[in-house]
């Protein structure tokens, strides 16, 4: 006799399969403050800020993993922040309306696929890895040139402008590697695919 799911159970279960696919395998209106009822009181039972989205990423970004959220998907678009709890509940914050958030997590020996970065499930290679980083958009001076420290994830998170043609190099004392990444709507979130030199 074959298994049947509630209703209700089966949007809960398909709506956190769709997020943990997302995030290392929704585009909407853009602005700085929380628009999503639901936000302020499932950030709060996360002991998250309920300020921004670039507040809770950055938070959420500078955890070490044993403290990251259980229960709560983190996924990051190009517009929009969405939090989803196991038992449902999701909120949605909106992206900084002139910025948006681009994880890069190098690697020398091994990688994953991603395209939108998740806050809570995403692991790299590297954590705790001394990175000289520069991003350029082409003009006189680039708009990242110095050293940063991946996360305990592994991840660079870097703060870009919206609608530009980047270059990206991070550099080690091992030697360097570039990359393109064009800020779109439709563009990844996440970046796995920069191997360092071993």
């Amino acid at each position: 006799m074959p298994l049947i799911l509630p209703r209700r159970a089966l949007l809960v279960t398909t709506s956190l399969t769709a997020l943990a696919l997302a995030g290392c395998s929704s585009p909407s209106t853009v602005g700085t403050e929380p628009t999503d009822d639901a936000a302020s009181p499932l950030l709060a039972r996360h002991d998250l800020p309920t300020t921004d989205a670039r507040a809770v990423i950055d938070a959420l970004e500078a955890l070490p993993l044993e403290e990251k959220p259980s229960g709560l998907l983190a996924s990051i678009g190009t517009e929009e922040l969405t939090l989803a709890e196991e038992d449902g509940r999701e909120a949605t914050l909106p992206l900084p309306a002139e910025q948006v958030y681009l994880a890069v997590a190098p690697y020398v020996e091994s990688t994953h696929e991603c395209f939108l970065h998740s806050l809570t499930t995403c692991t790299g290679e590297l954590a705790g890895q001394e990175v000289q980083v520069r991003v350029s958009d082409g003009g006189a001076r680039p708009l990242i040139d110095e050293a940063r420290t991946t996360a305990a994830n592994g991840f660079l998170g870097l703060w870009l402008p919206r609608d530009r043609a980047l270059t990206l190099t991070l550099g080690t004392e091992a030697g360097e590697v570039s990359a393109t990444h064009r800020t779109l709507a439709s563009a990844a979130t996440c970046l796995t695919t920069m191997q360092l030199p071993g």
